[in-house]
């Protein structure tokens, strides 16, 4: 007969699981992939749907044939993994580095920790940083938004991030003129001068309806995606006012992929702290790290590096604002 083992109080129930928080993600992901197929169309289907797609392969042959255990494809985290590679990867990305990029997210980033509630770092900003500084050429030449057939002859530009890289650069903030204006920014309408970045950082108003899904069926609490934005947003309207070279607080929230590494990528459970205290911490330190290495670091976003630098720190934020245990006496003082 099977022992019953409990574990020490206090116990908490629920309704909750891995396969119904993360197919809850899925669902929170859908308007930023519709809006992603609306501007970038046959590029974004394609790279969105070949992520998937190696994720999902690479997962079930690592787990059978070299770990030799039973496949977890139906808790759905394979399916998040590469929806949010594939967002964050240009539209007119080769399909083989794609590829690498997947296997890279999963062998490496996943399941050589074990898999699943065991990777220290979020597997699809691992996949993408790596392809980032290994393929740098193909990982920063972003298309023009509003191309619906096109994939690989899209007409690449400068994104708005690489505008104000640059009137940093120069000290020229004449330059900050051809931002388009919030609302632009807000709906993803930069026109065709402008490279929209990659395939889910398009549209903010797609990943605010995500993140208010979310919120609304507790999939995630507010604390990582509102501290996070809101440290950047105050923080870059100090620096706007005290030298007008650095862009508005509004342009440089919704520039980028600070709203999708925010909402979708900062929150992953497995890489984050686990008390909101320690969710406040994180979040901070991400959109400060963020504000540090778009203005002053080599590349013109930060956001991926920042979430990964923070990853490495959530064990040290947990142990820091671990709770008192259960019935545990106040330390004398």
């Amino acid at each position: 007969m099977g022992k019953l083992i409990v574990s020490l109080s206090p116990h908490a129930h629920g309704n909750e699981s891995v396969e119904k928080n993360m197919y809850g993600v899925i669902i929170a992901l859908v308007p930023a992939i519709l809006a992603s197929i609306y501007f970038f169309g046959l590029g974004s289907a394609v790279v969105l749907l070949t992520s998937v797609a190696a994720c999902v392969f690479f997962e079930w042959a690592i787990t059978k044939y070299l770990l030799k255990e039973e496949t977890s494809l139906l808790d759905g985290s394979a399916i998040i993994t590469g929806l949010l590679l594939g967002m964050n990867l240009p539209s007119n990305l080769p399909l083989w580095i794609i590829i690498i990029g997947a296997l890279f997210a999963i062998g490496v980033g996943k399941m050589t920790f074990g898999g699943l509630g065991n990777n220290p770092f979020n597997p699809a900003l691992v996949g993408r940083c790596f392809l980032l500084v290994s393929f740098p050429a193909q990982m920063t030449s972003w298309p023009v938004a509003g191309q619906m057939l096109s994939y690989t002859d899209a007409t690449t530009g400068a994104t708005p991030l690489a505008i104000m890289k640059t009137a940093i650069k120069t000290g020229d903030a004449s330059l900050l003129n051809q931002l388009p204006d919030s609302l632009s920014l807000l709906f993803g309408a930069t026109g065709d001068t402008f490279g929209a970045g990659t395939t889910g950082e398009v549209c903010a108003v797609a990943l605010l309806l995500g993140l208010a899904y979310m919120l609304w069926k507790k999939v995630i609490t507010w604390h990582i995606p509102v501290s996070i934005i809101a440290t950047v947003f105050v923080f870059s309207g100090l620096m706007h006012l005290a030298n007008p070279v650095y862009a508005n607080p509004f342009a440089v929230i919704l520039s980028g992929g600070l709203m999708l590494g925010a909402i979708f990528m900062a929150t992953d459970y497995v890489t984050s702290p686990m008390t909101h205290k320690g969710m406040l911490i994180y979040g901070v330190c991400i959109g400060l790290l963020t504000i540090i290495i778009r203005n002053w670091g080599s590349y013109p976003e930060g956001m991926s590096f920042a979430i990964l630098i923070m990853n490495a720190f959530t064990p040290l934020i947990n142990t820091y604002v671990k709770p008192k245990r259960f019935g545990e006496k106040p330390a004398k003082k």
